[in-house]
């Protein structure tokens, strides 16, 4: 799913959240995008005006969890960014909180730019489902946008629990998306995705053995001609096993 921009409600909506997860198909996801552009513009579903607002709200929330380059924030060692696309967001946002950046991307011409780039240390053109870490990887933050829609339930638990494993302690899983503005998943027939609900995101985080530490709606995505816009939702995760009783506090818009 490249944008925020609600166009598959009104069609798919009635599709039941079982069906709508049996209809991922990785393979067709990956071929829709094939035949996308690698620019901003093709990244976000023609709405690359948005990118500003939403890379600071990303900003704005890592630095809740006091990663960043403002005074009294951290820059962190490592960092993984899940469908990275063309690197919009290891460009405009991680390679500054980061130290080195992984990506993991499907489409290979989407991480040609980014190939010898200072930080960017390796890079994956793989599925999400299909990428395991590298021997050894350890991360202080791991972060997904618009990009896990293509996998099935089972698929984003495995991932994560993929994810959970290579998580340094401390660290923090983001994961950013549009959230089902129904309550029920929607697929997407055109790029062979699926828009979950906020409470299938929560239930599946638990499956995964991850808490939700914060939960916080992206503000001030707005487009010209009144389009109407998902829901964006950012959570942050951490492992069950990991809690800290310091750090308990949980944020659910």
């Amino acid at each position: 799913m490249a944008s925020p921009s609600d166009t598959s409600d009104a069609d798919f909506s009635s599709l039941n959240p079982a069906a709508a997860d049996a209809a991922i198909n990785n393979a067709d996801g990956k071929k829709y995008w094939e035949g996308i552009n690698a620019d901003v513009d093709g990244m976000l579903g023609g709405f690359a005006h948005i990118t500003k607002v939403d890379l600071q709200g990303s900003r704005n929330f890592l630095a809740k969890f006091g990663i960043g380059t403002r005074s009294g924030l951290r820059v962190v060692s490592s960092a993984l960014e899940g469908g990275a696309g063309i690197g919009r967001v290891t460009e405009g946002l991680l390679l500054d909180v980061a130290e080195n950046v992984d990506v993991v991307e499907p489409i290979a011409k989407f991480t040609a730019a980014l190939q010898g780039k200072k930080g960017v240390r390796q890079i994956f053109n793989l599925g999400l489902e299909e990428w395991q870490p590298a021997e050894g990887a350890q991360y202080d933050l791991i972060w997904n946008q618009w990009c896990v829609g293509h996998l099935t339930d089972d698929q984003l638990v495995a991932y994560l629990g993929r994810c959970k494993s290579v998580l340094n302690p401390g660290g923090v899983i983001v994961i950013k998306e549009n959230n089902s503005t129904t309550g029920d998943d929607i697929f997407d027939p055109e790029d062979s995705s699926v828009t979950r609900g906020d409470d299938k995101f929560r239930a599946l985080f638990k499956q995964a053995g991850l808490r939700l530490v914060k939960a916080e709606i992206q503000r001030g995505l707005q487009t010209p001609g009144g389009v109407k816009l998902f829901t964006v939702r950012m959570y942050a995760l951490k492992p069950v096993d990991g809690y800290n009783h310091n750090n308990s506090g949980i944020s659910m818009p």
